[in-house]
């Protein structure tokens, strides 16, 4: 799709500087975009290779005009968020890829479930009793979904995602290969050493515009449901336990691992391979930093970290022996505190 730099203003804003009737037919990055191309600037430290650039367009912050504008001749769109901006200029240029609608013939669909004629179900795909595929949902090949489960409309399901029994999931969803979506939560009493299986009987309820990556399991809930709200981002190889609660517009990368019951806030972030504790609730706006482990409730926003910096095998064996010893330093610092004041009174 070829479009001029002029009709992006009118569609997503920002200031125009340079020639409105530019052309641009793909995006690229700073060091390989071409004069076809439109790329932008993110970080002030590429600078320099934003004004040697080839790029037939950029788009960048205020703060970036001046210093790029004189090394580089193109056209700019100047705008407080480049990084967004761009991601909706690709949007546009790169248009969704929509199969054609209708069932695959070697698709197993129940005559009880309800596909939308404009629907694709792919190759060894399972549909089971009473499911929903509504409006322009793609399913891809060797998916399996659940009786009674809801697939919103223009959702997608890349292979092979397992979507058991009565989970729904709202409108312009993308859930990636190998997510499992409605597994049973790690639920047990113990009696006498032995572990007894708790039936887990919730569901999961997915909202609008939520992204599911690669082999991420989201847990149904023992009773309740587990729920994630409108707007979530999820990447790879994370696990929600069950009775989770994810506020709207939350985003955690890969390797997250919330256990059972944690109530997580809206607008929230999660670094990778952050772990939140089973039954505990974080506020609003929290930024939890990679590698952290969340095991107490935080109830005001901020950016929070809790894992132990990078040092060599030596250091790290001084740092930890010092911390075995602080409990008895304190106890000798308390007594000379104690013997000094004494002193001071004596005298």
């Amino acid at each position: 799709m070829h479009t001029r730099v002029s009709e992006l203003v009118e569609r997503f804003g920002g200031q125009l500087e340079g020639d409105p009737d530019t052309e641009i037919a793909a995006v690229a990055p700073l060091e390989r975009a071409g004069p076809a191309d439109i790329s932008f600037l993110g970080n002030t430290r590429m600078r320099p290779l934003a004004s040697r650039s080839r790029a037939a367009a950029l788009i960048l912050a205020p703060p970036d005009r001046d210093a790029v504008a004189a090394g580089y001749e193109g056209a700019r769109i100047v705008t407080a968020n480049p990084y967004a901006y761009f991601a909706r200029t690709a949007q546009l240029l790169i248009p969704r890829l929509v199969p054609e609608p209708g069932i695959h013939p070697s698709a197993v669909v129940h005559p009880s479930a309800r596909v939308h004629s404009s629907a694709h179900i792919g190759p060894q795909v399972t549909v089971e009793a009473d499911a929903v595929i509504e409006a322009g949902a793609v399913i891809d090949g060797g998916c399996y979904i659940g009786r009674e489960a809801v697939v919103g409309e223009d959702t997608h399901f890349f292979a092979n995602v397992s979507f058991l029994a009565r989970c729904a999931i709202g409108a312009r969803g993308i859930v990636h290969s190998g997510a499992v979506i409605g597994g049973d939560g790690f639920g047990f009493a113990v009696e006498d050493g032995v572990y007894i299986k708790i039936p887990q009987t919730g569901r999961v309820v997915i909202g609008d515009d939520v992204d599911i990556g690669c082999n991420t399991t989201v847990d149904r809930g023992a009773l309740d449901d587990t729920v994630i709200e409108d707007g979530v981002k999820l990447d790879n190889q994370i696990q929600i336990g069950h009775n989770c609660h994810i506020g709207a517009h939350t985003a955690m990368a890969g390797c997250v691992g919330v256990a059972g019951s944690a109530m997580i806030g809206k607008y929230c972030t999660f670094g990778g391979a952050a772990m939140v504790n089973g039954h505990i609730e974080i506020a609003d706006h929290v930024d939890i930093t990679a590698g952290t482990l969340v095991s107490n409730s935080i109830l005001a926003p901020g950016r929070y970290t809790g894992f132990y910096p990078i040092a060599t095998n030596a250091e790290w064996e001084r740092s930890a022996a010092l911390v075995r010893k602080l409990s008895t330093m304190r106890e000798r610092l308390r007594a000379l505190e104690k013997a000094v004041k004494a002193l001071g009174e004596a005298s």
